[in-house]
Formats: structure tokens, C-alpha cells, sequence
């Protein structure tokens, strides 16, 4: 088969641009993109600075208006790689050398920004905008070392300030913002630390520090499950993470701790449950929330271990680390009730019913403020030496005894000081008997109503009538004296 000549359109080959007319062209791209920062278009200027560097790549001031471009598109990474390929390409390149150490500055490298500043002041040493960036740079590095001086003196907050006035000179620097979101998050200020740690997160989804700062603010407000998770990825992205392993470490180790604990009281073991909350204190003292929960929970099993006064301080410790734990203000407020430190559960009450305003805690404190009235009142009870529910044959059998014990005749040969006490004694030993031995007197008398008021004032009394009465009238009982024993010895004579 003959062979058949076919006619192939050849594409034409592409001319090559002289020298001259690619710097003609990369002059045009220039000029493009400098019309595009004019109207603050940086995407736009980026594109033409990108097309001239193509055409010319040999050109430093190509590079020196690209990283321009990026400084205004907060790119200091990109713009830092184009000022130094600027000044490789002329070493005399002033505006290189100062965008380069703006661009240092903006990523809290300090020391490398004023090395910068120092090279154009070399080249041009009135340049007044390269000695304000040398000064500011040198405020950077100051504020570095207050900072780290009082991060070691555990000065969080001054540590918060100098990283807040060195980021005014720095935004860009992830190293600055770490240290201050941490801050914030030994500070208690935990949203405040998660909005840094996500903003970093958003541009470095792979940044260590601050999934670890993630982790840390979840830990102390007691997420402990989800903190782990938080470090454990910190550590996956930096294995050499010292902080985030020491963290992951503690919250384990915290968490078992306090599940111990708290198994070993629902096992109604209280000792052991006692001393597994102690040493679950001790694992880490920045963590604020939890620890808060370890001494509420040690309250608790103080109270069954009858240390009142040591859960009250527990419950005291927890309220100093979390003054909204509204449990720890229950439980203290259940144990100044139970000691009879009744204005104590009254505020303790007001505060709880302030913050959560429901019908138990209304009538938890109002019940308080019952018992607080009452206090107020003489004690009839410890008058007679009995308990709040003695029946009506204790009370009778208290009054015969404090009555004998304090009748006026049994110290006619005491002091008149004595005496005075004495009889004052037998009246109240009186009063208290009248209540107490009245049912009627008795419920008003327990459920706080004033006597007076009802109309049942105890005082309308005459002890002496009680005393004839209870010991069966005149004649049928009698003190007398036995002057060979001596003042104030007696035996009695019933009838």
C-alpha cells in the first residue's frame, strides 16, 4: 500500500525575549502591581510583584516590594524569605534590610530584628524610622526577660501585661501568644486562653503549643477525658513537648486518684477515702476546679468522721479556689448548723439562695435564720441540762436537781455575790421549767415564736411558787443548815 504524504501543521516555535525586553516587561508587571497597592488591592499586587520576579528574578527590588505586599497581607513568613532573598541579591539594599527586620519583629525575633536595624543605620544613620524600630525592638527583648523573670515567680499576670505590650510590637509571634494564653490559663482565665490557642490553631492546625494550651485550659476546669486527648495530640506533633507530657502525666494521675477516693467512700471506707483525696491534692496545685471538688469531697468524708471543724476548713479551702462551687457553701453551711454557728449558716445560705434562688435553698436558709433567732433567746434546754428531745420525765428530773442545786436557801451562808448569782440561777432554772414543762409553751417554744408575743411570756412566774409546787407545798421539803459542817453544806428534810 502506497505510503500517503499528509501535510502536519507545525506549531511555530516561540521567540525568545531579549534581556532587554524581559526587563521591560518585568518593569511593567512592577509598575501594575504598584497601581494595585496604591488602592490597597494586595492580592492583586502580589500576582503582578510574583509575575515581574518570574520575568526577572535576578531583580531585588522585585523581592523588596513582594514582601511589602505580604507585610500588609500579615504573611511576614513569606515577606521575611522575600526581604532576605532581597538583600542576598544587593546587600545594599536599604528598604531590604529594614522589611526584613520588621518582618523579625513581627515574629518576636527580636535580637535578629535589631541586628537588621543596626545594618541600616550603617548604610544611612539618620534614618529615623530604623532607630524608632531598633528602640522598639530592644523594648521587645526587655519585655522577654520581665516576662520570664516572673513566669519563674509565678507572676502570671505581669507575665499576661509584658506579653500583651510585646505583641503591640509583634503580632505575628505564635511564641508570645502561647505564653500569655497559658498565663491566662494558670490565671483561671480559661476562655480567654482558648480564644488565643484557637486563633493559633486556625493558621497551624499542627501547632503543638497550642493544642497543648487546649489541653491545659480543658484540664484545670476539670474536662480531664478530653484534656488527655489534647495533649496526647501536642505530643504526636512534638514528641520532645516536655510541658504537655508532665500535664498528661498529672491529669492521669489525678484522675485516678480521685476515683479512688470516691469508690473508697461509696464503700463507706472513709479512712482510706480520706487519705487517697489528701494525696490527690498534692499531684498538681494549679489545678484550681479540681482540686476545689478534692476538698469539698474531703469535707464530706470529714463530716462522716465526725471532724467537723476540719471539714469546715476543707469546705473554706474549696470556696477560696472557687467562690461559685455552690456545694462547698452547702456543705460548710450543713456543718456550722451542726456546731451551732448559726450566723455562719446564715451567710453561708444567703450566698447559695443569692446565686441559685430555688425552694430548697430558701428553706435551708430560712430555716437557718430560725435557728439563729432561737440562739439569740436563753436556751431553756442547757438551762436544765438536757437535750432538745428529752421527754417530760427528763425535764422534771433536771429541774428537781438544778432546782435543789441552786436554790437560794442552800447558800444563805455564801457571799452576797454568790448569793445574787445563785438566785438568779434558781430563777432561771424556774423559767426554764415553766416552758418546758408546758406543751402548749413547749411548741411555741421550739418552733421560735416569741412567748412574749403569744401572750405566754415565760416570765409571769414565781420560782419559789414552782419549787413549793413541784416538791409537794409547804412543809414538804426544807434546807437546813448543819453549823458544824460548815457554810454552804446542807442535807434536805422531805415532808
Amino acid at each position: 500500500m502506497a505510503a500517503v504524504d499528509c501535510d502536519v501543521p507545525m506549531e511555530p516555535e516561540p521567540q525568545m525575549m531579549s534581556e532587554e525586553e524581559m526587563e521591560r516587561e518585568a518593569e511593567c508587571f512592577k509598575e501594575q502591581g504598584n497601581a494595585y497597592y496604591i488602592k490597597k488591592d494586595y492580592s492583586e499586587a502580589f500576582n503582578y510583584y510574583t509575575k515581574a520576579i518570574d520575568t526577572c528574578p535576578k531583580n531585588a527590588s522585585y523581592y523588596g516590594n513582594r514582601a511589602a505586599t505580604l507585610m500588609m497581607l500579615c504573611r511576614f513568613r513569606e515577606a521575611l524569605e522575600d526581604s532576605q532573598q532581597a538583600v542576598r541579591l544587593d546587600d545594599c539594599f536599604m528598604k531590604g534590610h529594614l522589611r526584613e527586620g520588621k518582618c523579625h519583629l513581627s515574629l518576636g525575633n527580636a535580637m535578629a530584628a535589631s541586628r537588621c536595624f543596626q545594618k541600616v543605620l550603617e548604610l544611612e544613620p539618620d534614618n529615623s524610622q530604623a532607630q524608632q524600630e531598633d528602640k522598639n525592638a530592644e523594648a521587645v527583648m526587655d519585655y522577654e526577660k520581665m516576662a520570664e523573670c516572673g513566669f519563674e515567680k509565678r507572676d502570671f499576670r505581669k507575665v499576661v501585661y509584658c506579653m500583651d505590650r510585646a505583641l503591640e510590637f509583634a503580632p505575628a509571634c505564635h511564641r508570645f501568644k502561647i505564653l500569655k494564653a497559658e498565663c491566662l490559663a494558670l490565671l483561671g482565665r480559661y476562655p480567654e486562653a482558648q480564644s488565643v490557642a484557637s486563633d493559633i490553631l486556625r493558621m497551624d492546625s499542627t501547632n503543638g503549643d497550642a493544642l497543648y494550651v487546649r489541653g491545659l485550659c480543658l484540664y484545670y476546669e476539670d474536662c480531664i477525658d478530653k484534656a488527655v486527648q489534647f495533649f496526647v495530640q501536642a505530643l504526636r506533633m512534638a514528641p520532645d513537648h516536655e510541658k504537655a507530657r508532665l500535664a498528661c502525666r498529672n491529669a492521669k494521675a489525678l484522675k485516678a486518684k480521685k476515683e479512688e477516693g470516691n469508690k473508697a467512700f461509696k464503700d463507706g471506707n472513709y479512712e482510706a477515702a480520706y487519705e487517697l483525696y489528701t494525696e490527690a491534692l498534692t499531684i498538681d496545685p494549679n489545678n484550681i476546679k479540681t482540686n476545689a471538688k478534692l476538698y469539698c469531697n474531703r469535707g464530706t468524708v470529714g463530716i462522716k468522721l465526725k471532724k467537723t471543724e476540719q471539714a469546715i476548713e476543707d469546705c473554706t479551702s474549696a470556696i477560696k479556689l472557687d467562690e461559685t462551687y455552690i456545694k462547698a457553701y452547702l456543705r460548710r453551711a450543713q456543718c456550722y448548723m451542726d456546731t451551732e454557728q448559726y450566723e455562719e449558716a446564715v451567710r453561708d445560705y444567703e450566698k447559695v439562695y443569692q446565686t441559685e434562688k430555688t425552694k430548697e435553698h430558701k428553706h435551708l436558709l430560712k430555716n437557718a435564720q430560725l435557728e439563729l433567732k432561737k440562739s439569740k433567746r436563753k436556751d431553756y434546754y442547757k438551762v436544765l441540762g438536757v437535750g432538745k428531745n428529752a421527754t417530760e420525765d427528763e425535764i422534771k428530773k433536771a429541774y428537781r436537781k438544778r432546782a435543789l442545786m441552786h436554790h437560794p436557801d442552800r447558800h444563805s451562808a455564801a457571799t452576797p455575790e454568790v448569793q445574787k448569782e445563785e438566785e438568779k440561777k434558781f430563777k432561771e432554772v424556774g423559767e426554764a421549767f415553766t416552758v418546758l414543762s408546758d406543751p402548749k409553751k413547749k411548741s411555741r417554744y421550739d418552733s421560735g415564736h416569741d412567748l412574749d408575743d403569744d401572750g405566754m411570756s415565760a416570765g409571769d412566774f414565781d420560782a419559789n411558787n414552782i419549787f413549793k409546787a413541784f416538791f409537794g407545798g409547804p412543809g414538804g421539803f426544807s434546807f437546813e443548815g448543819n453549823s458544824s459542817s460548815g457554810p454552804g453544806n446542807f442535807f434536805f428534810q422531805f415532808g
